[in-house]
């Protein structure tokens, strides 16, 4: 079975503080990092680097509106497969990882398999990767569509405001 496996990392407060300031600027100049967590710049870059070979940093990305990039349409799709054996499972996810427009994969416990998180130009480009890519593949039994309205929030980042044994 696949799994998502969790490893401990040890992170003191200042690395947390650290995470929280490049969550919301990850262009921040080291120095200037640094001057606002009171180290050197040194010491600053060394927990960065250590954060990032640890896994707790993946990665460094501009956010960017997808409107003013002519992808006006999110649609939430649910999918139920005909099998959840691991053959299965691999098959699917090996399909949909490839689709650009397909922005998040979640396999989830429930009513149905997979969340999937679609973003698109159009109904038109939807029905091409709805026919085309998801209700073509083999393993899928069924599909339904939830088009967004209206986008009331959407965050990537994370709540590192407090060490983890300090929550309730």
């Amino acid at each position: 079975m696949m799994s998502n496996t969790t490893s401990s990392v040890n992170l003191d407060s200042t690395d947390l503080a650290i995470l929280s300031a490049l969550q919301e600027n990850a262009r921040l100049p080291v120095v200037e990092l640094a001057r606002r967590m009171n180290l050197s710049p040194t010491p600053c870059t060394l927990r960065i680097r250590r954060m990032e070979q640890a896994g707790v940093i993946t990665g460094y990305h501009a956010r960017l509106q997808p409107k003013t990039l002519g992808h006006a349409l999110m649609v939430f799709v649910t999918v139920s497969l005909k099998s959840t054996d691991e053959k299965t499972l691999r098959a699917f996810n090996a399909a949909v990882k490839p689709v650009r427009q397909i922005l998040e994969c979640h396999m989830v416990a429930g009513g149905f398999d997979y969340l999937l998180k679609i973003r698109v130009r159009d109904m038109g480009e939807y029905r091409e990767i709805l026919g085309g890519v998801i209700g073509a593949l083999p393993m899928v039994e069924s599909t339904h569509s939830y088009f967004v309205m209206e986008e009331v929030k959407e965050s990537s980042l994370l709540d590192v405001s407090r060490p983890r044994e300090q929550r309730p």
